[in-house]
């Protein structure tokens, strides 16, 4: 599957849940503070590293777009991944189930060298 094909699912999968999210959240817009975040039913700490990582996820993609279609996704990306990222790190602090903790590692190498790879398309490209 190309990483256009995967980015085009990732933002209308995005774009599908933002109304309810919105809704369920009470706050009426996806990047609210890092407090707001916090589960209503569920205080573990897994589950609050998560709502912590998952909103400095969103704030973080909420970047001005440019029109510069490579440019404003580059920007995005490198934002998601980061997010990938910080989720697997919360499994492997938390997680239990070996086959998922490989999943995790392999998410964190996998991501770090795409988010790598961004980086230096952004310095060669104005970003």
């Amino acid at each position: 599957m190309s990483l256009k094909t995967i980015a085009a699912a990732l933002m209308s999968a995005a774009l599908a849940t933002a109304p309810s999210f919105a809704q369920e959240s009470g706050h009426g817009h996806m990047h609210g503070s890092m407090e707001a975040a916090e589960p209503a039913a569920d205080t573990s700490p897994s589950s609050k590293a998560f709502a912590v990582a998952n909103a400095k996820m969103h704030k973080d993609m909420d970047i001005a777009f440019t029109g510069k279609t490579d440019l404003d996704f580059v920007r995005g990306m490198i934002a998601h991944h980061q997010g990938a990222i910080d989720m697997a790190k919360i499994e492997l602090e938390h997680g239990k189930d070996q086959e998922i903790r490989k999943l995790a590692e392999e998410i964190i190498k996998a991501q770090e060298g795409e988010i790598k790879m961004m980086k230096e398309w952004l310095a060669k490209n104005g970003g």
